[in-house]
């Protein structure tokens, strides 16, 4: 009667431990708690990291490549904090400074969108001119597609890549919102400051001129011809730019070289980008290192941008077993950007009555939702957003708000909390699949005083945009055969 009893006992405990994890697997879809005291710690140890020297850095990067398998590879991704030292006085006025950033990078990101739904081509553009030096464009007065925002310094992310024979290290933002390669070439005719030396062809056995007939050349949004090579510019929202030869090089990813890249060698160059000497592409288009690399998928991991940790940026490794699965799909008129196919939000647990058109791209174009690493905070179109917010404030009734900063409308005052609890949200995706998001991926820090946002922002614009702060400590990955994104939680 013993042994029996102590077998039901033991099938019962069993079963209690399975209904126990799936309550507490329920329990993350419905609600979050954010750890406030460690999270307004944070704001105010970002000041004294060190950022790393860039000797140091370049020692480490030598052991930094690995290769995951004999057909994929790894490098590491640094945040911006990392490698430049916050020169605000506190946290709120760095806030701040982001925030109007992004909100630049956003305005690059949409005003290109509706450049090319509007019709603009090389032939609407005036045409480039060049000084007496043969170098420089008429920036002023050329109409260009808006590329990225990285010109207001909102490149978040950077990995080392080799440029040349021999391979020269740099230090590059990473963009999936841009396709053209660049970085920052001698002669320079005007550079901005950057942190490693200029780029030298002249000492590269690799480097080659593109001519103008060439299929990168007119893959280009904007070109012009000098002697049969082909000049490229890039123009940004405020005014920035780069602006050079058009060649192709060897890039070099640790022990794994890649020959005759597409690359912009820019001798005018104008922008805040950070000390970078220049920027990979990853978006979807023809000319971005991905397409060029035929790569089947690649991959990233965003660490906090408070944090000076690092993480990888990974092409043609799987995606880990526990993956949440979502549609990927490009955008018939501008194959640059990678559309998400979100289904609907929830808020603890509860779908928000979201029309899934707003989710969608029409026939022209317009909406839709893209994934992006350059955009911090998440833009949604302003009725999606407003149900999102209002399902959000009532779930927090029991916090003390408080009045809104800059972008946000929706903050708190958590100065006398040690944590909370709030509702979780959540993006939802075909199949029923979900991406619950953790408590301090949409409730952040504006200050060091207990002052926390609702993370995400309304957008006049059709096109909504997920951006890095919901990305953070997930694994994000691109299946480009199979038009797939894998999201993986604390996969860093």
């Amino acid at each position: 009667m013993g042994f029996l009893y102590y077998i039901l006992f033991a099938l019962f405990c069993s079963s209690c431990g399975v209904v126990h994890s799936r309550n507490l697997q329920q329990s993350s879809k419905t609600s979050s708690f954010l750890d406030v005291a460690a999270s307004t710690q944070k704001t105010v140890n970002v000041f004294s990291l060190d950022s790393k020297s860039i000797q140091g850095l370049n020692q480490q990067e030598e052991e930094s490549f690995t290769t995951l398998s004999s057909s994929s590879l790894s490098l590491q991704l640094h945040s911006r904090i990392s490698l430049h030292k916050p020169s605000h006085g506190d946290y709120r006025s760095l806030s701040l400074a982001r925030l109007e950033r992004d909100s630049a990078r956003v305005r690059s990101l949409t005003t290109r969108l509706d450049l090319v739904l509007g019709g603009a081509s090389n032939s609407d553009l005036k045409p480039v001119e060049m000084n007496s030096n043969g170098l420089e464009f008429g920036v002023e007065d050329v109409q260009a597609p808006v590329i990225s925002g990285t010109s207001q310094g909102s490149g978040e992310y950077f990995s080392r890549v080799g440029i040349g024979k021999p391979a020269s290290p740099f230090y590059m933002v990473l963009d999936t919102g841009s396709d053209v390669n660049w970085v920052q070439c001698a002669p320079c005719a005007d550079c901005y400051q950057q942190t490693d030396p200029i780029f030298e062809p002249a000492a590269s056995a690799s480097y080659a001129p593109l001519t103008c007939e060439t299929q990168q050349c007119r893959s280009l949004d904007l070109s012009e011809c000098r002697n049969d090579t082909c000049l490229y510019e890039v123009s940004y929202g405020d005014g920035s730019y780069t602006v050079g030869d058009f060649v192709t090089e060897t890039l070099t990813l640790g022990s794994a070289s890649v020959n005759n890249v597409a690359i912009g060698c820019g001798h005018n160059n104008e922008g805040l980008f950070v000390g970078a000497a220049g920027l990979l592409g990853l978006g979807g288009g023809s000319l971005s290192f991905p397409s060029q690399l035929s790569a089947k998928s690649f991959s990233y991991c965003l660490v906090d941008r408070d944090s000076d940790s690092a993480s990888t940026l990974e092409f043609d490794s799987p995606f880990p077993p526990n993956a949440v699965i979502a549609p990927l799909s490009r955008n018939p008129q501008l194959d640059t950007f990678y559309y998400l196919g979100l289904t609907g939000l929830s808020v603890g647990g509860e779908p928000l009555p979201i029309p899934k058109s707003f989710f969608e791209v029409d026939e022209n174009g317009n909406g839709g939702v893209i994934i992006d690493s350059g955009t911090a905070v998440t833009r949604l179109q302003t009725d999606m957003y407003n149900e999102l917010r209002d399902a959000f404030v009532r779930g927090t009734r029991h916090l003390q708000s408080t009045e809104g900063v800059a972008l946000f409308d929706t903050c708190f005052d958590l100065s006398s909390k040690s944590s909370v609890e709030v509702p979780t949200v959540s993006f939802n995706f075909p199949n029923g699949n979900a991406l619950p998001l953790p408590a301090k991926n949409f409730l952040i820090p504006i200050d060091s005083n207990g002052t926390y946002c609702f993370a995400f922002a309304p957008t006049s614009s059709p096109l909504s945009i997920i951006g890095n702060v919901q990305q953070q400590g997930t694994r994000v990955g691109f299946d480009l055969v199979n038009s797939l994104v894998g999201f993986t939680p604390n996969n860093c």
